[in-house]
């Protein structure tokens, strides 16, 4: 089956049947201080994509960059869908991806993959959405993150990721999360951000901090659920073969 075809279908009736069972509804959102898997604290949930064209989508890597916390996230936005946004595949396919990072020379992720990112600091494409994973980081990451930041509609960090946004300062007087080995160091090494525990994600208006590994999966969902819907979100994670339902809010 080809992979329109597939996400066509998978974006009916036994989508918006399933969504039906799920917690949450098709267009509100809940805020949860520990009982639930998320906690919101943004006034909106809602993101207006443009019309047409592309998202562009900036994944910020360095040296020992942990592989499912961007590849997670980059699954999940490449295999998005939407129909209305024009007749041809790439049309209908909104996000642009792309690795960025402070030179374009190679580096070792986890496990030992070799990566080469697309665009230094200096070069790349002006970015909405920014995902950052756990990684050793480096002063130009988080001056460019402070930079970029300010434009983007959404910054999302993934597991240990978060101690970059801390270092950049963007997380100030925030609430966030991070992996749960590391809550106590983050919390003390970060005193002014209101460390949550036992959460998949903490969401906010502009950024968010998703717990560690597949919970960047969840996140990345959300993100898509606030620009395109519930529906066009659980057809990617149909699409995914991806069961949590961490990301429903």
């Amino acid at each position: 089956m080809k992979r329109r075809d597939f996400m066509g279908q998978t974006a009916g009736f036994g989508v918006l049947a399933a969504a039906a069972s799920l917690p949450g509804s098709l267009t509100g959102a809940f805020t949860s201080d520990g009982a639930g898997s998320t906690l919101l604290t943004t006034p909106s949930d809602r993101i207006t994509p443009p019309a047409k064209g592309k998202i562009p989508v900036a994944f910020a890597i360095s040296e020992g960059v942990t592989v499912i916390d961007f590849a997670g996230p980059w699954e999940v936005f490449q295999d998005v869908h939407v129909t209305s946004r024009g007749k041809e595949m790439d049309e209908q396919m909104p996000f642009e991806l792309f690795t960025v990072s402070e030179k374009t020379e190679p580096l070792t992720g986890s496990g030992g993959l070799k990566l080469v990112p697309d665009y230094t600091f200096n070069t790349a494409p002006q970015a909405k959405i920014v995902v950052v994973p756990a990684q050793r980081g480096s002063d130009a990451l988080h001056a460019w993150l402070r930079k970029v930041t300010e434009t983007t509609d959404v910054t999302m960090s993934v597991c240990t990721g978060a101690f970059q946004l801390g270092k950049a300062g963007l997380l100030s007087g925030k609430s966030a999360t991070t992996h749960h080995d590391f809550l106590d160091r983050f919390a003390k090494t970060f005193p002014d951000v209101n460390v949550k525990r036992g959460l998949r994600f903490v969401e906010g208006d502009k950024i968010s901090t998703a717990g560690g590994l597949s919970s960047g999966i969840d996140l990345a969902l959300r993100v898509v659920d606030r620009y395109f819907g519930r529906e066009v979100a659980l057809a990617t994670a149909t699409y995914m073969e991806y069961q949590s339902k961490g990301w429903i809010v």
